[in-house]
């Protein structure tokens, strides 16, 4: 993205908010919008330290906020299946608050490029591309078709530019903030460092195809150019098993943690998401860049660095500079 920009980040404290809040504050002007619902204050504190504004409220008040954006960002999506599992009528509130971002987004021109999620591809076998029509799943997934239709739907009757990007499990920085409703990656890493057997539901061969930060990152500014309404998968294109990644985790941290297998209690769980990339990589030439081996190393160092992990993985670090523990 240009710089020099006006950007509204709704959900700008969550977890991938915070990332692209972090990134383009410095060169842009940034608002950001949450309701802190699963949002952190330490995630903003270094877009506020470079200027980035803030505002607590809903996404739907984007309104109240004064701000002239150029590009709309929206995240501020309730962003976890048990969270609507609890409380279904966050659907309602997802789709108000949509409404009330291409309300202001379609009066002033403004595009937006907001937070969907793969899935809403749950039922399907195979490589995930967007021409698949979705099941009846969940709350979850529901509340993001209809955020996606409404987009098409202002699009078509209002000439607004809006993007849904289909996200693929996603770990990075800021992810251990969201707790419970973080990826397994990050959740995983967090426990085994502290020694703790993972939990697994099922025999773990479920799998996932796991999307660094960064990649995501990337792909919203890349949409932010794109003309009328797009739909496009953002993933790294690739799937491991829990098992697998499990094994990846044990190898980076030095361990030899057997997971813990239970009884899946969910109905209608996610038995595996690969995406095909190949429509963002045409319309708007996006590619992941960052692999799995990649990716666990980099959130590895910034748990280690911001003192997050356990004696495990410490132990493990003075190990690997020093050559021999201590």
């Amino acid at each position: 993205m240009a710089k020099g920009k006006r950007i509204m980040i709704t959900g700008g404290a969550g977890f991938i908010g915070s990332n692209i809040a972090n990134a383009l504050c410095a060169s842009n002007t940034v608002m950001i919008l949450d309701n802190m619902h699963s949002g952190s204050v330490d995630n903003v504190e270094e877009s506020k330290k470079l200027g980035a504004e803030f505002f607590k409220g809903d996404s739907g008040s984007i309104a109240s906020t004064h701000f002239d954006p150029d590009v709309i960002f929206h995240l501020g999506i309730y962003s976890s299946t048990p969270m609507y599992r609890s409380n279904h009528k966050l659907v309602a509130s997802v789709v108000s608050d949509a409404i009330g971002v291409f309300d202001f987004a379609a009066e002033r021109g403004i595009p937006v490029v907001f937070a969907s999620s793969s899935s809403i591809y749950n039922g399907h076998s195979g490589l995930h591309h967007e021409g698949l029509v979705p099941k009846v799943t969940d709350y979850y997934t529901e509340a993001r078709i209809a955020v996606e239709r409404l987009a098409e739907l202002y699009a078509s009757m209002s000439g607004l530019d809006a993007t849904a990007l289909r996200q693929f499990s996603i770990y990075g920085p800021h992810d251990e903030k969201k707790g419970i409703f973080g990826n397994l990656i990050t959740q995983f890493m967090l426990s085994m460092g502290r020694g703790e057997q993972p939990v697994i539901y099922g025999d773990g061969t479920q799998a996932r195809d796991f999307t660094y930060v960064s990649d995501v990152m990337d792909a919203y500014t890349m949409a932010a150019k794109l003309k009328g309404f797009n739909l496009l998968n953002v993933g790294r294109g690739e799937s491991y098993t829990i098992n697998q990644m499990i094994e990846k985790l044990n190898e980076k941290l030095g361990t030899e943690i057997q997971p813990k297998y239970i009884q899946n209690p969910l109905k209608n769980y996610v038995d595996r998401t690969e995406a095909d990339t190949s429509k963002a990589e045409k319309v708007m030439g996006f590619r992941a860049k960052v692999n799995l081996e990649e990716g666990i190393n980099k959130l590895y160092d910034y748990l280690l660095e911001s003192g997050q992990l356990g004696t495990a993985a410490v132990q493990k670090n003075t190990e690997d500079k020093s050559g021999e523990a201590r």
